[in-house]
């Protein structure tokens, strides 16, 4: 499970699990939201999944005062930015086959690490998205 802010495409929560229960993805949030920035004016956005749709989750958005927004079907353009930061660690970082969940969890969190603080995208003007999360961010998009 992927929290990305999307005015700087930054990765700022993540948990990897073996299931994609409400438990699971409210990690990755709990992990975004210790970023005090996005206390009470932050909109989540994500797609219909039971995960995103369940009490468990829209609780723990409500507790942080964050307003959620949902995809209106199953269209993979209405979560883009979700689909193209998950398209980029698959396909740039996540090159090969772990032996473990501890390996992979190890191999994540570098990959995470990486793109944040080394990554320039075109869409930031060839800025990190660390570089420009230090200076603005108010959105969240879940990948």
């Amino acid at each position: 499970s992927l929290v990305t802010d999307a005015a700087s495409r930054k990765i700022v929560g993540h948990h990897l699990s073996t299931d994609m229960k409400a438990e699971s993805v409210v990690k990755a949030l709990k992990m975004a939201v210790k970023d005090k920035r996005y206390n009470a004016n932050a909109v989540h956005h994500s797609d219909r999944g039971s995960q995103y749709c369940s009490a468990v989750y829209q609780d723990e958005l409500q507790a942080n005062h964050i307003q959620p927004s949902m995809t209106d079907g199953y269209d993979c353009y209405q979560n883009a930015l979700a689909e193209r930061v998950n398209g980029i660690l698959k396909q740039e970082f996540l090159l090969y086959r772990c032996k473990t969940l501890e390996e992979l969890k190890r191999l994540i969190r570098e990959s995470i690490a990486i793109y944040n603080e080394m990554r320039p995208h075109l869409s930031l003007d060839m800025e990190t998205p660390n570089q420009v999360h230090n200076r603005k961010g108010q959105l969240l998009e879940l990948a």
